[in-house]
């Protein structure tokens, strides 16, 4: 399982990460494994604001549909179009080519709501050994 060392996580398994005044965000390593092959990313609309925590869209693979969530509450200024036409690139480049949203955030101090990478590998690791996800 890959971890970013530079990206804050979310326990519904998002990552975060700051360039420069906006936040980009997407689906952790640990979570495409669970889904496996990813077949369908739904993608909010440019434009649309969201709380912390609120469901952005689904991601489908071949076994399951599960929502994911924004890390920060902001509005979202841009979208990764290559999703809808490779969305198996969540699974083959979870921290680079396949993020999912640009958001503006809203309150950055809501980055003290989300795990940095060591904490995120442990919330991992109990998760793993109840046997959840």
């Amino acid at each position: 399982m890959n971890i970013d060392p530079n990206c804050r996580y979310a326990k519904t398994h998002e990552w975060v990460r700051l360039d420069g005044p906006l936040a980009v965000m997407g689906f952790t390593d640990y979570a495409q494994e669970q889904l496996s092959d990813i077949v369908f990313v739904e993608l909010p609309p440019v434009g649309a604001g969201y709380d912390q925590f609120a469901t952005l869209g689904t991601v489908e693979s071949v076994k399951a549909a599960s929502d994911y969530y924004a890390p920060l509450s902001g509005t979202v200024v841009a979208v990764n179009e290559a999703l809808l036409n490779e969305p198996a690139l969540v699974n083959t480049d979870p921290y680079g080519a396949a993020w999912f949203v640009k958001l503006q955030p809203k309150d950055l101090k809501e980055l003290d709501n989300l795990m940095d990478s060591a904490a995120y590998a442990e919330w991992v690791e109990e998760e793993t050994a109840k046997g959840g996800h």
